[in-house]
């Protein structure tokens, strides 16, 4: 009689199977790193730089893909960098981006720094003849493009497991990387979207320069967490990628662009803020630009409150052409197999903020659940959605009033994500998975009643070693189980590098997402073992159905996908 240990049992046999199948094709490629005298060197397009090796892994930090931009480049296009003469020091990494707030532990140090686009290598085998053939994985910080650096992820275990060429990167934040106001976008660039043009200046250098570190240009895993996983939508929606990468990763969140219009009027308001009165003119832009960034740090936030000034990503019509669910539904996008996924907890490190910030770090209570419902009687809302979503998350059906919240937001947050995974699956090859092990370290403080759970970004640390948000983040070390897991998902993401499907080859374990309501199409990834789901079951445990009906994030009546 077949036990539920036996089928577990084989659920990982097939998992290591098809892992070691794919990374068989990895194992091809030569290992070890070009040693020189002091470090390995590498001549690329700007000039020769030095990194070093550590576990296996030739490393080369702080490597410039852009002019600084600074005076007369601030808000606009990034501009290749200049050349250098000599060997170039890559063993340090860059200083990070401009940012005021910190989202708690989660990112920082603040800072008022404008040269920052660097970005960082971590790989198995450097290749000065220019003769790479290993996948290249791009990861996109999140940090809702206010914050984060990409010098907080360790690259070297997809790097080294995977055999991968994995590149970490800065890009413009805040105000100084999403502001659109209608001086500077008249001047006749591409505009509102820097940081989306920072991160398309970096894959430009990937292409021209991965080959010297072992990396495949024709080869390239664009991916990134949060604000990353947003971004990395942009790009696959953005014309102006087109042909950059060629395969995605959406870990955890998707969202909407900001309208024109509305992130004009904040830019606007930034503008008069600023001394710079309201104009479009051309003496304007001139205003901002010459602005010190001391006076743009004191308009952007404070540690705990987010600019109200910039945007997050901006519907500019060139970079962003539109509202993204109308153009996948429409066919207009970037196509390539896609990763997406969620954690089954997201909405914890919201309110693990929230709980963070307040006075004693007091835990949510009944009216912080109240002003969440009452927050649904708003008019773009239908009516009764009040009484629905208080009907379907009873506070007495949760043990603290953190989960109960934690339910609202994680739901209406994983539905709006398979709404798009539904979108995309009948146009390209789509991996839907669940991030589920409740057992996640936290880099939170330990807070009077708060339970983190698989809450966003818990998963960072399975795919990036000792991750633990900014420098006010706890580190921990993943247990035994942990661990395994977390090879598991190095192994996934890697295989979806070679191949664009985590399994490496195959179907199984990890199904492939077809939106078809009764057959599993959809990883959980858990401890002691992984398990697949169907979309009905998804759907129920997070009550679709009711955020399908009740949210905005549906394509328009007149897009249709391409079947």
């Amino acid at each position: 009689m077949e036990t539920e240990a036996h089928r577990r049992g084989a659920r990982r046999s097939r998992w290591a199977a098809c892992a070691a199948a794919a990374l068989g094709l990895a194992m091809l490629a030569p290992v070890a790193p070009s040693q020189a005298a002091g470090g390995p060197k590498v001549t690329i397009e700007s000039g020769a730089v030095r990194g070093f090796v550590e576990d296996g892994v030739a490393r080369f930090y702080g490597i410039p893909y852009a002019k600084p931009p600074v005076g007369e480049l601030r808000w606009r296009p990034p501009v290749k960098p200049d050349s250098w003469q000599g060997v170039r020091d890559a063993k340090t990494f860059g200083p990070i981006c401009f940012q005021v707030t910190t989202l708690g532990p989660f990112a920082g140090p603040q800072n008022d720094n404008e040269d920052c686009l660097y970005l960082n290598v971590f790989t198995p085998n450097v290749k000065p003849d220019g003769k790479g053939k290993l996948p290249v994985i791009v990861w996109l910080h999140g940090g809702a493009n206010f914050t984060g650096a990409g010098s907080d992820y360790d690259g070297s275990k997809l790097a080294r497991d995977g055999k991968t060429v994995v590149v970490t990167l800065n890009y413009r934040l805040s105000l100084l990387g999403f502001l659109a106001h209608p001086a500077l976008d008249a001047e006749g660039h591409p505009s509102a979207n820097y940081g989306l043009l920072d991160q398309q200046a970096a894959l430009r250098w990937v292409r021209d320069n991965i080959d010297k570190f072992g990396g495949d240009k024709n080869n390239v895993l664009l991916g990134g967490q949060s604000a990353g996983s947003v971004d990395t939508e942009s790009q696959v929606i953005s014309p102006l990628a087109k042909g950059l990468f060629h395969r995605a990763i959406f870990q955890s969140v998707l969202l909407e662009p900001s309208p024109l219009a509305t992130a004009q009027a904040k830019g606007v308001s930034f503008s008069v803020a600023a001394g710079c009165g309201a104009g479009a003119d051309e003496a304007t832009a001139k205003c901002l630009r010459k602005l010190t960034s001391k006076q743009i740090y004191d308009l952007a936030g404070t540690q705990a409150a987010a600019p109200s000034y910039s945007s997050n990503i901006i519907a500019d019509g060139q970079i962003l052409p539109g509202r993204f669910v109308d153009l996948i539904a429409a066919g207009q996008f970037n196509k390539m197999p896609v990763m997406s996924g969620l954690t089954i907890d997201e909405q914890n490190f919201s309110l693990g903020i929230s709980q963070y910030f307040r006075p004693g770090q007091t835990p949510a209570t009944e009216a912080d659940y109240d002003a969440r419902i009452a927050a649904y009687g708003a008019a773009n809302y239908p009516e009764g959605t009040q009484q629905k979503v208080k009907k379907l998350y009873p506070l007495g059906a949760y043990p603290s009033p953190q989960l109960a919240l934690n339910a609202i937001g994680t739901d209406s947050t994983v539905c709006t994500q398979r709404y798009t995974n539904q979108l995309l699956a009948p146009q390209v090859p789509v991996y839907f998975y669940e991030f589920a092990d409740r057992t996640a370290p936290s880099y939170f403080p330990k807070m009077r009643g708060f339970t983190s759970g698989a809450y966003h970004t818990a998963d960072i640390p399975y795919l990036f070693p000792g991750w633990h948000g900014g420098p006010d983040g706890r580190t921990h070390v993943l247990n035994k189980k942990q661990q395994k897991l977390s090879d598991e998902m190095v192994a996934a993401w890697t295989n979806f590098a070679w191949t664009g499907n985590p399994n490496g080859l195959g179907n199984s374990p990890w199904p492939r997402y077809r939106n078809k309501k009764h057959v599993p199409g959809i990883l959980q990834q858990n401890i002691p073992y992984s398990s697949t789901l169907t979309d009905a079951q998804y759907s129920a445990a997070h009550r679709c159905d009711f955020w399908d009906a009740t949210l905005t994030y549906k394509a328009t009546p007149t897009a249709s996908a391409a079947e």
